[in-house]
């Protein structure tokens, strides 16, 4: 980092400490989770949804209409001034931008990074990283992102290394998955390195990486953490995991504009993944930002992330956006449960699960089942899901409503299932 860049940072983390305290500040009024009247009044902040009722909120979130603005404004302002902006302006705020997310993290600025999604941070932590060697172990999970699980089966070829594939449990519970960690962490000889995803994106699992990556660590094991599906829709900071890199995305529960991210190194880990081969030869070790080379990128969404910080902050706590995402949740789950043929594949207790909750009907586990489940929801009743694929047991649908989504919608998928699984179970 220049000394020009060293102290703009300084004066972004002032900035940034500024906001982050008044914006810790409780908002003017807490919304309860079933307080339909004020989360219609958050919901006019958004676009409205149009005639499909929209259950797949996972892939990426809705900007509210302050963010929206700022982002049309940022927009308007680079293709106006181009290089005399970037070249001359630009800088300082991409400085109070990182420091602005650092604060949101709880972590310094100088150890983390941007990307432009969650799967570039991985690849990129992953494939490069120096800490593996022949005949070493290296360990990940079914319910992984795809692109990570390949990221991790190249590096064991790449390093002649073992790669250890984990099948979580088929009914997951907080106890169980943290067994067949440490189970799986028991048989590896030689661990060196550990990918665990917090929220998943198959089933909706919020796996305990907490104490899972203890017992990684106590076995010798470097631990990464995927959080693109829990940064913001969970209460935590980055360092709590006690993990050593971490990976999240902002265009999720942030709410800001596709395409930026973020990644974290302990203090002192950086040096442990190669410089991106595109980035500057003279780069240090240390230099976080050089693991994930951005060059000429959409540059918005990054100098937007303030606004949608303010926003999160000052209207959605994410204490209050965690209930209302479960009671949600448990609206259309707790009239489902017990559906013969249907199988709900994340349980009951609020730890070990947010807004994703995922299903399957029973005989149909192919991935051509569930797309055809997912295509009959949309054309038949007009709602809007996802097929997820990978999982050892079978593939299934995710399930996700927004903050601003009604009990109403979700009656509208129980009405569909009740109708739709009997048909197909006969099928």
């Amino acid at each position: 980092m220049s000394r020009r860049d060293a102290m703009m940072l300084a004066a972004g983390v002032a900035v940034a400490t500024t906001a982050s305290t008044g914006a810790a500040a409780a908002p003017d009024a807490t919304i309860a989770p079933d307080d339909e009247a004020g989360w219609a009044r958050i919901g006019k902040l958004y676009p409205a949804m149009g005639p499909v009722t929209q259950l797949e909120h996972g892939y990426w979130g809705n900007m509210a209409a302050p963010v929206a603005a700022a982002h049309r404004e940022i927009l308007a302002r680079l293709n106006r001034d181009t290089s005399i902006y970037a070249r001359r302006a630009m800088r300082r705020d991409q400085i109070t931008a990182q420091a602005r997310a650092a604060a949101a993290m709880g972590v310094n600025p100088e150890d983390m990074g941007f990307c432009r999604n969650a799967a570039e941070g991985l690849q990129a932590l992953i494939s490069q990283f120096q800490g593996v060697t022949e005949g070493d172990a290296i360990l990940y999970s079914d319910n992984d992102y795809e692109a990570s699980q390949n990221a991790m089966a190249y590096l064991a070829l790449a390093r002649r290394a073992r790669a250890i594939k984990v099948a979580l449990p088929r009914a997951p519970t907080r106890d169980n998955v943290i067994a067949a960690y440490a189970e799986a962490f028991k048989g590896a000889k030689r661990l060196k390195f550990v990918l665990l995803t917090h929220g998943t994106h198959r089933s909706g699992m919020v796996v305990p990486v907490v104490e899972i990556a203890a017992l990684a660590k106590a076995a010798g094991a470097v631990v990464l953490v995927d959080c693109a599906q829990s940064f913001f829709q969970r209460p935590f900071a980055i360092p709590d995991f006690g993990s050593d890199y971490v990976v999240l995305n902002f265009h999720k529960w942030v709410g800001a504009p596709v395409g930026i991210a973020a990644f974290w190194c302990r203090p002192g880990m950086a040096a442990q993944v190669a410089t991106a081969p595109s980035e500057a030869s003279d780069a240090a070790p240390g230099d976080v930002q050089s693991k994930v080379h951005l060059g000429t990128v959409d540059f918005a969404p990054q100098l937007a992330l303030p606004t949608a910080l303010d926003f999160q902050a000052s209207v959605l706590p994410v204490p209050m956006k965690l209930a209302r995402l479960q009671y949600l949740r448990n609206h259309w789950v707790r009239q489902v449960r017990g559906l013969s043929g249907l199988e709900i594949m994340v349980g009951d207790d609020p730890e070990t699960f947010g807004a994703i909750t995922s299903f399957r009907i029973a005989g149909h586990g192919s991935p051509a089942d569930n797309v055809a489940i997912t295509d009959t929801l949309f054309n038949r009743y007009r709602i809007m899901t996802v097929h997820r694929t990978g999982l050892a047991d079978g593939a299934c649908v995710r399930v996700t409503p927004a903050l601003f989504t009604t009990p109403a919608d979700l009656d509208r998928l129980v009405v569909a299932l009740k109708q739709l699984v009997p048909e197909i179970a006969r099928g």
